[in-house]
């Protein structure tokens, strides 16, 4: 029979942990102190983004896009094809890119280019969730188009479906026509509601399709069907659009498809390629990877 535990061997287990934990805590300490004496007071933005590190492989990845971009830019329009994959498995419903295209589209309230559908997928208590991303799908056969009474709405030749304000009539049979929910109405509502003063950030133009627009009460988009436009006022001056450059977890990308050395084309002929609604033949030039 073992002897029993006394009061005093409690008190020197306990002394013993505490001692090697107090001996864990100085050297990490002193660890901590030494790269920090190492490190420079006043990195630079360089140096910043080397010491945080975004997420693996995101700097990499944002550069390379770039790179295609600017590649991209130097062909005819007609010779390039913009599109844009998203990764689901990456995707953590966080909403920054739906919030930095309304900031970057200056978007009134209801109207929004890029939500984040979220679905609960499976059966208490083996339950998950799946953000799925959804701008404008730029469909290669879109359904919106040939429904619009005054040809407002048409196929660019770089792939984009774009939309004419000071022509649309505000009909909203493309709105109607779209399968994925893609377009919004904008009604004139404003953040500051039926305030006579409106805020600055209200006030600020927008550059959709490379024109500066003020929001006015009278006045085009207001009263238009409004969507995505893959920031073509960026792309065209060689910027990614806000949602690829926002995205904790680098979880968007986009480039031209047509160019065979691009990471857009690399990601489509992934085996793990899918598209949304694919059975209606709208070819969506937005795919995800699951």
């Amino acid at each position: 029979m073992s002897n029993p535990v006394t009061r005093a061997d409690v008190l020197r287990g306990t002394a013993a942990a505490a001692a090697t934990a107090f001996v864990a805590i100085e050297a990490i300490r002193n660890s901590v102190t030494a790269r920090a004496a190492e490190a420079p007071t006043a990195p630079d933005a360089r140096s910043y983004r080397k010491e945080i590190r975004w997420p693996k492989n995101k700097v990499g990845l944002l550069e390379r896009m770039h790179a295609d971009l600017e590649r991209a830019l130097k062909k005819p329009v007609e010779e390039r094809h913009w599109s844009m994959a998203i990764d689901r498995r990456k995707c953590v419903g966080c909403d920054a890119c739906t919030v930095s295209c309304i900031a970057e589209n200056k978007l009134p309230p209801e109207v929004v280019y890029r939500p984040v559908i979220k679905e609960e997928i499976g059966t208490y208590p083996n339950v998950s969730y799946r953000f799925t991303p959804r701008p404008c799908m730029q469909c290669d056969n879109p359904p919106c188009t040939p429904v619009c009474p005054v040809n407002a709405t048409w196929k660019r030749p770089d792939g984009v479906v774009a939309i004419n304000y000071d022509r649309c009539i505000g009909c909203r049979y493309c709105i109607t026509a779209c399968p994925y929910n893609a377009r919004t109405f904008d009604f004139g509502e404003n953040y500051t509601g039926d305030q006579n003063t409106r805020q600055p950030y209200e006030e600020a133009p927008s550059f959709e399709y490379g024109q500066r627009r003020v929001r006015e009460d009278d006045a085009s988009p207001v009263g238009n069907a409004r969507k995505c436009t893959f920031c073509l006022h960026r792309v065209h001056v060689g910027m990614l659009p806000s949602c690829v450059t926002t995205c904790i977890g680098g979880a968007t990308y986009f480039g031209d498809v047509s160019d065979p050395k691009s990471l857009i084309a690399e990601l489509a002929g992934r085996p793990n390629v899918t598209r949304l609604k694919e059975e209606l033949g709208t070819k969506p030039s937005v795919f995800y990877l699951d």
